[in-house]
């Protein structure tokens, strides 16, 4: 038996807010969508035209509040070919949550609150 990786979902408050930052600041592209028959939730697949793995937002309608993190101790990581580049739209966008100059990384924050770290 094998498995591979094939997915990682996070639930968002505002799909419309969301699909526009993973668009802008990572150059994600919708792969493809799902609704339910009443309404009730959407998923929404993105992917990075690379690799295969896809990120999951997920919307449900009956939310009525941002989502509680807790202590978002968990992040997604994405690579980069122009690290310079990166963090000047990041900047630019005003979505930097962290950095570390030592270790040659960053941490970009979605919508939600959600931790991206951008490695080079």
């Amino acid at each position: 038996m094998k498995f591979s990786f094939y997915h990682n979902n996070i639930n968002v408050f505002n799909l419309e807010k969301s699909l526009e930052f993973y668009q802008k600041a990572l150059g994600l592209t919708i792969t493809r969508e799902k609704e339910a028959g009443d309404g009730s939730f959407k998923l929404v697949f993105l992917g990075d035209n690379t690799t295969p793995h896809l990120l999951e937002l997920t919307w449900l309608r009956d939310m009525d509040r941002p989502y509680n993190l807790g202590d978002n101790e968990i992040h997604l990581a994405m690579r980069t070919d122009n690290i310079e580049e990166a963090h000047a739209l990041h900047k630019e966008m005003g979505c930097i949550c962290f950095e570390n100059e030592a270790m040659g990384v960053y941490f970009i924050a979605d919508p939600d609150g959600y931790w991206i770290e951008i490695c080079s």
